[in-house]
């Protein structure tokens, strides 16, 4: 294998996480599990390695939870400050900085930057119209404003983006615009503003983005780019009307503060300042000097943010290098529907750890075999019990189990002298040594799903040699060749203990305690290289520790309590639902005499293709038959309401949907426990086509 020739250093960023609540297994999955890996994976390659992140703490989304609560925002970031780092250390994401954006070095870092930018002519200066509420007397910015997303019609989109399209919007872009601190309808009012000119770095975006990343960026990354350049780049405000935040530290800024999204990402920096001062080193080359590789870890929500905006500004303030990657994760699902902090419709870690203690690696493992790097994937505690039982345990667990116990038992953990090597010892060694270059190939690339399953075919690699070999029958009849046998399976299992460090860090510490591997001071550790150029990774007359259990079996009774607990959300959440829908618009006695209401007896039902919710309905109305499509299919199968009658809106135009017409529609409602029901007469004596009064 060749040794490692990319750049030394490398100034890795994962994203701000928001105070507002603790993290949960989506945050995990998209942005900090693969950020670790791979800031593991180059230390282990002997690179220098700033791994920086910190909580964002001025978003408004902090003001909103404050007013909710009826606590200061300092109070809020406190509280989740403290819980997320915490849930950061437990599960061994190994920053080398976690700071925050409250900091002092923060709040100069940003005022410098907006100062340098604003004294070298970067910004414009403009009045205009922003959404007001008189009601609560002040400006919206961003999430205090709900509204209709003007891109994909989703109704719920906030005024700095839609969670449902990713689209990046202005507050004043919204259709039908709500206030979310008062539920009025927000007017317009003049304020003055300072704004990037995004279209000034039109050309310079073109040329890095669309020229010289169009092959090594993700295509989700490099599309979403190349729409929004496309579209043609518009000026982006910088400033908000807010009282939590950094001060916008110019004449004029009075009661302003810098946005969020212009001062966030320069935590990246900040954090990086502070770890460079605690351990008396120079920041400046890792954000300045062109030989260092700047990734930035994110969800997809946050591209344009990290490939525009922040490189506009990197681009204006003049001597930052650029990000190499920004390699953006997908959404992670759970159990088939968004994960909803407002929902409680998450696994959160710390919450995690208090049902399966010391199972961190169990967690990181199923998230990242199921990374939601291409498309957004679904997490299923069915899934992560099988990752779990057939994976960790039944081969990798296995593996090591087995090796250690039969060196205490042959040779009292002392590693033996091997004889001469066959073709068999000599291929699984060789093979040995060229994980270290697949596992490169698949992390250089930011696959990391797929390099976990290289990673987890080095252990079956083990256990099939084990298995073929069985030592345990030899034992009996040729001892030497199972000295053979047992120190190759003790070389593979060093090389697991090495190469799984990204991966399963709590793991790989274990498994090198188990090994007697672990580096005392002033000694040097086994490296990842070492396992493709070494010849002998552990040296006969080498003594290992006791086996000890790598992983337990998960047992089906502990998946169904959490199901169950998310049956009860779900249901929790349809029962709230329920109680809050707000009463519609008064009408009139003549408006609702408009409806037409019919009784009809359904006598055909099948499913839409390609549609899992929709069922295509044959009514019979008396007068005519009717095709009806109704969303239930996930509440009742086609032949389970034959016969069943039900009330149509029979006067409703017809709709088309998935090229099928709709000719009415049927009256549901749900039970006291969310179960879907029709609203019907089974009353004997009344016939289709009979009128509802």
């Amino acid at each position: 294998m060749a040794q490692n020739t990319s750049p030394s250093r490398y100034t890795i960023t994962a994203a701000l996480p928001y105070t507002n609540g603790p993290i949960h297994i989506g945050h995990l999955a998209g942005v900090y599990v693969p950020a670790d890996i791979y800031s593991r994976y180059l230390r282990l390659r002997g690179n220098d390695v700033a791994f920086v992140c910190g909580s964002d703490e001025h978003g408004v989304a902090i003001s909103m939870k404050a007013k909710k609560e009826g606590v200061t925002p300092k109070e809020i970031i406190d509280k989740y400050h403290a819980i997320i780092k915490k849930s950061f250390t437990d599960f061994g994401v190994s920053f080398d900085n976690y700071s925050r954006t409250s900091a002092e070095v923060h709040h100069k870092t940003a005022s410098e930057f907006f100062k340098k930018m604003y004294e070298q002519g970067d910004f414009i200066e403009e009045e205009t119209e922003q959404l007001y509420d008189d009601e609560a007397k002040q400006f919206l910015a961003d999430r205090f404003v709900i509204g209709t997303c003007p891109k994909c019609g989703h109704e719920e989109a906030y005024g700095d983006q839609c969670e449902n399209c990713g689209s990046s919007l202005n507050a004043t872009d919204l259709i039908n615009p709500k206030s979310t601190i008062t539920g009025t309808v927000p007017s317009l009012k003049t304020t003055k503003h300072w704004f990037l000119p995004l279209d000034r770095y039109e050309d310079f975006l073109k040329n890095w983005i669309l020229e010289e990343h169009k092959s090594d960026w993700k295509p989700n990354v490099y599309g979403q780019c190349k729409s929004w350049i496309d579209e043609g780049l518009k000026p982006r405000a910088v400033t908000r009307d807010l009282d939590w935040g950094i001060p916008v530290p110019v004449e004029g800024g009075e009661g302003k503060v810098l946005y969020v999204w212009f001062d966030a990402p320069i935590g990246y920096i900040s954090s990086t300042k502070e770890w460079a001062e605690r351990e008396g080193k120079d920041w400046q080359p890792y954000w300045k000097d062109k030989d260092t590789k700047l990734v930035h870890f994110i969800g997809k929500d946050n591209i344009v943010f990290h490939c525009i905006i922040f490189p506009s500004m990197l681009e204006a303030n003049g001597d930052y290098i650029l990000p190499d990657n920004v390699p953006a994760n997908e959404f992670l699902n759970l159990e088939g529907s968004k994960l909803s902090t407002s929902k409680n419709w998450a696994v959160w870690l710390h919450e995690y750890l208090e049902e399966f203690p010391d199972m961190q690696d169990v967690l990181r493992y199923a998230l990242t075999a199921n990374a939601p790097e291409t498309k957004d994937n679904d997490f299923t505690w069915k899934d992560f019990q099988a990752r779990n039982n057939n994976e960790l345990v039944a081969i990798f667990g296995n593996f090591v189990n087995r090796v250690a116990v039969l060196t205490h038992k042959y040779y009292g953990g002392e590693i033996p002298t091997p004889a001469e090597l066959t073709a068999v010892d000599k291929e699984a060694l060789e093979a040995l040594k060229e994980f270290p270059e697949t596992l490169s190939k698949s992390l250089g690339r930011y696959r990391f799903r797929e390099a976990s399953q290289q990673l987890m075919n080095l252990a079956r690699l083990g256990n099939k040699y084990l298995a073929d070999q069985e030592p345990w029958k030899l034992i009996k009849t040729d001892e030497e060749r199972v000295k053979t046998i047992m120190y190759v399976a003790l070389q593979i299992a060093t090389g697991l203990a090495i190469l799984s460090e990204p991966f399963l860090p709590f793991t790989s510490e274990k498994l090198k305690g188990i090994l007697n591997v672990i580096s005392n001071e002033g000694e040097k550790s086994i490296e990842w290289d070492d396992v493709s150029s070494k010849a002998t990774l552990l040296s006969a007359g080498h003594t290992i520790n006791k086996s000890e259990l790598l992983f337990r079996k998960i047992e089906d009774n502990e998946i169904q309590q959490q199901l169950d607990k998310l049956e009860a959300t779900k249901k929790a959440n349809a029962q709230m639902d329920k109680e809050a829908a707000p009463l519609k618009d008064t009408i009139t006695f003549d408006d609702f005499a408009k409806l037409d209401l019919r009784v009809g007896t359904i006598i055909e039902a099948e499913k839409m293709p390609k549609a899992n919710k929709l069922l295509v309905l044959k009514v019979d109305m008396g007068l005519d038959t009717r095709t009806i499509v109704s969303g239930i299919a996930n509440s009742f199968q086609p032949e389970d309401i034959l016969g069943k009658k039900v009330t149509v809106v029979a006067n409703l135009a017809p709709r088309k949907l998935r090229g099928v017409e709709s000719q009415g529609m049927i009256l549901m409602t749900e039970d006291k426990n969310g179960k879907l029901v029709f609203v019907n007469t089974d009353e004997d004596g009344v016939s289709n086509g009979e009128t509802i009064n």
